[in-house]
């Protein structure tokens, strides 16, 4: 799991959200309405919901590029149980929630990395960015 996401409110702009995606370079960040978790935005939903639908990116709010239908966990469900709900569910960030509070994300590759940190998924997880 990724501690201490970071969260920005539904009123940001996708611009920048955009500039918070590259410069700590995360591949999502949570929306949030006060300590209520809303949504989840990806830097894929960035452009797939918001860009390639025009409209100025400092105009636009993340409010509708976001994914509101989340399927969350706790930070004690155990590995297997949240590799089933991103396989089932076909989702790659699970958002997880502690009290209703947002705490962290579990990506695809952090379950492999914990299994085997060797394999293919494991060893994609942990490297760096070259964007």
């Amino acid at each position: 799991m990724t501690g201490a996401p970071v969260s920005v409110g539904p009123q940001t702009s996708v611009a920048e959200v955009a500039r918070i995606v590259r410069d700590r370079d995360l591949g999502a960040v949570l929306v949030t309405d006060g300590d209520r978790l809303r949504g989840l935005v990806t830097d894929r939903d960035l452009v797939v919901r918001s860009v390639s639908r025009g409209g100025g990116p400092e105009e636009t709010t993340v409010a509708g590029a976001c994914s509101e239908d989340l399927v969350t966990v706790g930070p004690d469900d155990d590995l297997d149980r949240v590799a089933r709900l991103m396989r089932g569910q076909a989702v790659r960030r699970v958002p997880v929630v502690d009290g209703g509070r947002p705490v962290g994300i579990v990506a695809l590759g952090d379950p492999a990395m914990e299994r085997d940190p060797r394999s293919a998924p494991g060893d994609i997880g942990v490297a760096r960015s070259r964007t």
